[in-house]
């Protein structure tokens, strides 16, 4: 996977564009930090790599409040308990 900064996507764009199909998936970076993935589409392939990464994103926030819950220590707590804080967060949101 190939790492590309922020001031080469601005300034040499004709090379990424050039290598982004043989590399198949570049990183870019600011200020050595990655911020931006890019990946080829077509037409053909559009909706489902859109599908395949908000799948990916899911899974990985799943992961991420599953972690969480251990750390605090919500591992034992019951479906009754867990309803009343869904219903306390979304009335909140309101």
């Amino acid at each position: 996977m190939k790492f590309i900064t922020v001031r080469d996507f601005r300034t040499k764009p004709a090379k990424i564009w050039e290598d982004l199909p043989i590399e198949q998936e570049m990183i870019i970076t600011n200020n050595g930090k990655p911020i931006a993935l890019l990946t080829p589409l077509s037409d053909s392939n559009i909706e489902e790599t859109l599908k395949s990464i908000r799948k990916a994103k899911a899974i990985n926030s799943i992961k991420n409040m599953q972690q969480i819950s251990i750390k605090n220590k919500n591992i034992e707590m019951n479906d009754s308990e867990i309803n009343d804080i869904i219903k306390e967060t979304r009335k909140k949101k309101k």
